[in-house]
């Protein structure tokens, strides 16, 4: 038997993986890394995995953090961002409410062909001078009780001999298998019971044709709205539209399945079905390319928890090995960035000879704080996603969320700072309680909805507090600037939380507001009288005619 030893060993050669390992050898050079990918290479592109839509997080990280700019720019298609129509049971996509940006935003985001992406990060990882052995079976892990002794892996190749390897880190980067989650007895469901199917057509799909209409191709300042992530939105579910730049367009229906069990839609011609009832427009353009089907899978219930995913005993897991929660918003390679930026930061540490102990477990906390935070945008809020009322107003509250909170901490390389983010505990409390007071009123109002459908564009790019606060992001902010920022933030989301809490109060009397007055109330009081923040009423010239 064959024995190497390493510094680090990470059991699988995915996203999570291979990013870790870039980021690794980017913060330490001189790390012996060992990725083992079970999977050959290279992948199939345009089929390989799905999650293909990426957001800002996940978009710095690859772009910036690892420096993988001119990849994206190259051989990816730049995102035209989020973009929602209303468009159940119609095939008139101009007389339903879109919302969206009627240009781009400032800061970039992607769209992302997992197997041409996941190919170029295999050559990457060699290239930097790290072993990346694909068709890699992991035959079992054993962790080290001592903490001076190495981990060891038994690993083996199709026909080849086994082998063990060494290391005093072993990262389980392995997805949903789960290597170490299982043998350490570390999975938790949660109460989040989604599911969703999806599919590949090797053809274009662009919704910008689906509609003649003058007036309605004219919202966008170019007809490129097959390259946002397109989703077509009902009570329960909601459909993506995601390109690739295989020339390859992703499929994906998700849903709640107190709405739409999974049975109803788990065969493309079951989905083929379930979308000439429910999305009749994408069913006529998917009908004539029913032969050009690349693949057809689903998942019951994807969203899970997990105990624990960093160890003091040198081991962690990263990316869908550890947790998941939902693919609405595109959080996956968000949670991957976030989550190897602390096991990097954790390896590095135990490299200099610093004690773990303490840092391991402010790192759990805070990971496992930013998933609960985040799982309470999707749990039990499916319902209202084909409000045409409420749905844009929780869109704009969680963007504002998301960046006014946890990107300013990743893009300003704060995630690891302890002193910051003790500093600043007070503001980031109110801000994750802000947020599930929200959730819970915009989840009522929606019960109280007319839920009218308006033939109307919410032009996300005509508000320029929310413009500016997806620009901010690219800024350059010292200690006590990111510190200033932060509050500044927890003063915005408390006025739009004060905005929302009136409107709601406003167009439906008998909602119960009490819960959220008092979140606005014990963040320091409600901020009335300065710039309506929310889409302010829309004027005959965003009407379409008749």
């Amino acid at each position: 038997m064959n024995q190497t030893t390493h510094d680090v060993i990470i059991m699988g050669g995915g996203l999570a993986g291979l990013t870790l390992a870039l980021q690794l050898r980017q913060r330490l050079p001189e790390l012996d890394v060992l990725v083992l990918e079970r999977r050959s290479h290279p992948v199939p592109e345009a089929c390989h995995k799905v999650g293909e839509s990426s957001v800002e997080i996940g978009a710095h990280y690859f772009q910036k953090v690892l420096g993988l700019e001119q990849h994206l720019l190259d051989k990816q298609l730049k995102k035209f961002g989020f973009r929602f129509f209303f468009s159940e049971g119609s095939r008139d996509i101009a007389a339903v409410t879109e919302l969206g940006a009627s240009r781009p935003l400032p800061v970039t985001s992607w769209q992302i062909d997992r197997g041409i992406f996941e190919n170029f990060l295999g050559q990457e990882v060699a290239r930097r001078g790290m072993r990346f052995v694909d068709s890699a079976l992991i035959r079992g892990v054993e962790l080290a009780e001592d903490r001076h002794a190495p981990h060891s892996v038994t690993w083996q190749r199709a026909g080849e001999p086994e082998q063990t390897a060494q290391a005093r880190w072993v990262i389980d980067a392995c997805g949903r298998a789960g290597l170490l989650k299982r043998k350490l007895g570390l999975a938790r469901d949660n109460a989040h019971a989604a599911h969703a199917v999806w599919f590949r057509i090797a053809e274009r799909i662009t919704p910008d044709d689906w509609s003649q209409c003058a007036a309605w191709r004219a919202r966008c300042v170019t007809p490129t709205r097959w390259l946002s992530t397109n989703h077509l939105v009902g009570a329960g579910y909601w459909v993506w539209l995601i390109p690739l730049a295989s020339g390859s367009h992703s499929v994906g229906i998700v849903a709640d399945p107190a709405y739409h069990p999974l049975e109803r839609m788990n065969s493309f011609e079951r989905a083929m079905e379930w979308l000439a009832e429910y999305q009749p427009l994408l069913f006529d353009d998917l009908a004539a390319k029913r032969d050009k089907l690349q693949d057809f899978a689903f998942f019951r219930r994807f969203s899970y928890d997990c105990e624990q995913v960093f160890s003091a005993q040198r081991w962690a897991l990263a990316g869908e090995a550890g947790r998941f929660l939902d693919p609405f918003y595109s959080p996956g390679s968000d949670f991957i960035a976030i989550g190897n930026t602390y096991i990097t930061e954790l390896v590095a540490r135990d490299h200099a000879g610093l004690p773990l102990g303490a840092h391991t477990k402010v790192y759990e906390q805070i990971f496992k704080s930013f998933y609960d935070s985040t799982m309470a945008l999707y749990q039990d809020q499916y319902g209202l996603f084909g409000d045409p009322e409420v749905l844009p107003v929780k869109i704009i509250w969680d963007y504002t969320y998301y960046w006014s909170v946890l990107a300013q901490l990743f893009f300003h390389g704060r995630l690891t700072d302890l002193a910051a983010l003790s500093h600043l505990r007070d503001e980031l409390g109110h801000c994750k309680k802000l947020n599930v007071a929200v959730q819970r009123y915009v989840h009522d109002w929606s019960g109280l909805s007319a839920r009218r459908n308006r033939p109307l564009m919410l032009d996300q790019a005509s508000v320029p507090w929310f413009v500016e606060l997806n620009r901010s992001l690219a800024d350059s902010l010292d200690e006590p600037a990111f510190r200033l920022r932060l509050r500044e933030s927890a003063l915005r989301l408390r006025a739009l939380a004060t905005e929302i809490l009136d409107r709601g109060s406003a167009e439906q009397p008998a909602l119960d507001g009490a819960a959220l007055a008092a979140a606005i109330a014990a963040a320091g009081g409600a901020l009335r009288g300065g710039e309506a923040m929310l889409f302010a009423p829309l004027g005959a010239e965003a009407t379409l005619p008749a």
